[in-house]
């Protein structure tokens, strides 16, 4: 019987490693993680949102997104300024460094990518591993909900 949770579940989750350790030793030299990276990213796309719009933009939950904020505030990258229309929440907005930090390391990342991740794979066949990502990605979730009801 072939074992499906290794075939598919390891390999992504193997390839998920990998790529976050890649990322890590780039952004070395930057002093930042790809969850930082993350963060930073979606802040910069959408800027002075909530904590919790932001938790669900950069698919973190509440609690690692707050220490992650703290680290990024600390470092002058992104800001929390209270919420005038509720006082139990903050606006987090990214700084004028964080966004110069953001548009390079947009830009480097992309190249990275280009370069060296997709490098010699058709563009026809990224948009078939695309779509097959994004269709187990929706299997997951729907199989989440289903057995939790």
């Amino acid at each position: 019987m072939e074992d499906k949770e290794h075939l598919y579940g390891h390999l992504i989750s193997k390839t998920s490693r990998t790529l976050l350790r890649y990322l890590t030793m780039h952004f070395k030299e930057d002093d930042i993680t790809p969850e930082q990276w993350t963060v930073l990213k979606r802040l910069g796309e959408q800027d002075g949102i909530t904590q919790k719009e932001l938790s669900l933009i950069a698919d973190k939950d509440q609690a690692t997104l707050t220490k992650i904020l703290d680290i990024l505030e600390r470092k002058q990258l992104v800001r929390r300024d209270k919420n005038k229309d509720d006082r139990r929440s903050f606006l987090i907005f990214i700084t004028d460094e964080g966004r110069q930090l953001r548009e390079r390391l947009f830009t480097h990342v992309n190249q990275l990518f280009a370069d060296e991740i997709v490098a010699g794979i058709p563009e026809k066949d990224l948009s078939i591993f695309l779509a097959t990502l994004m269709k187990i990605q929706h299997n997951a979730e729907s199989a989440k909900e289903t057995d939790h009801s």
